[in-house]
């Protein structure tokens, strides 16, 4: 089988090819994506080179690991059936032993993508494109998840996933947290809490200060604004090393939490909570570009500030 899927040849340069699909297996699904979304986090530092180097990564490269779509192709053991939606977060499989392979890494941008069942999560198709979000609203959750964890009262960055952090939030009946932005673009948009520029804000004794916006310079600034005994939790991915100044992080006895990407019972809370009208993703697809146009819409998700999420659509594709 071949598929139509995006591939990235180095840094900056994007263009739709065809692509050899490994054969599916009896626990393998085989599914037609609608809809796939480009990630201003990890996408972006592949495309601007700026990615540290880790086990499997180079180029050419097909991104993406944010895909929803239909499946048109179930194995005896999969457990699934013809016509369910699904979200795929990723998959490699593309076939390794054509003359120029490419490799999978998250591998979700294609238009058909062979992916073990126990990797997808069922979802509504009434979600349409905002099927898409679900990994970046599991990301947002297991954040927040744990019994340990203080729900923020600071949240830095106004993007898709502080937003989704602080819809979280609020939907856990938390009080309404304060978001910082410093983008007049990306100040609206607010659902139940108030977003403002930092300089606007003097408070001093925050508890929970999660940061969404991979800015590491913003550590001392965040470890000045806790309280005694705070927290500043790392919900970004921070390509430069992170470093503080520990004599004021001492006076404070502060803590540093990193937070990962979602775990499969992640998937499984954040799509309950959709499923239930407690959690929204209403609003956070600013962009849709028809697959065809992948270059154009992978230059304006990386450049223009009031892109939210920009969304592939590949309906229109074979």
């Amino acid at each position: 089988m071949q598929t139509n899927a995006v591939i990235m040849s180095q840094p900056g340069a994007v263009a739709l090819g065809q692509l050899p699909l490994t054969a599916p297996g009896p626990r393998d699904i085989v599914v037609e994506i609608a809809h796939s979304g480009i990630s201003t986090g990890t996408e972006k530092l592949f495309w601007d080179g700026t990615m540290p180097a880790f086990p499997g990564m180079g180029y050419p490269l097909v991104p993406g690991y944010e895909a929803a779509g239909e499946v048109v192709e179930a194995g005896p053991a999969s457990g699934f059936r013809p016509g369910e939606h699904v979200f795929v977060p990723g998959a490699n499989c593309f076939d390794t032993s054509c003359p120029e392979p490419v490799r999978g890494l998250f591998g979700g941008a294609a238009r058909h993508l062979v992916s073990d069942a126990g990797r997808v999560a069922r979802i509504d198709p009434a979600m349409g494109r905002d099927g898409a979000l679900l990994a970046l609203a599991a990301t947002a959750r297991h954040a927040l998840a744990g019994f340990d964890r203080a729900l923020p009262d600071l949240i830095v960055g106004h993007g898709v996933l502080g937003r989704l952090l602080a819809r979280l939030t609020v939907a856990a009946g938390a009080p309404a947290p304060t978001v910082w932005e410093i983008d007049p673009v990306r100040q609206g948009g607010a659902e139940g809490y108030a977003v403002c520029h930092p300089d606007d804000d003097t408070r001093r004794d925050y508890t929970a200060i999660y940061d969404a916006s991979g800015a590491p310079e913003l550590i001392d600034t965040l470890i000045g604004r806790l309280a005694k005994g705070g927290e500043v939790v790392l919900a970004g991915f921070y390509t430069a090393p992170v470093q503080f100044a520990f004599a004021p992080a001492f006076m404070k006895e502060a803590r540093l939490r990193i937070a990962a990407e979602w775990s499969p019972d992640d998937l499984t809370a954040t799509r309950a909570l959709i499923e239930s009208g407690a959690l929204s993703l209403g609003g956070l697809v600013t962009h849709s570009r028809p697959a065809g146009e992948a270059p154009a819409a992978y230059a304006a998700a990386f450049s223009d500030p009031g892109c939210l999420k920009m969304i592939l659509d590949w309906e229109a594709q074979a």
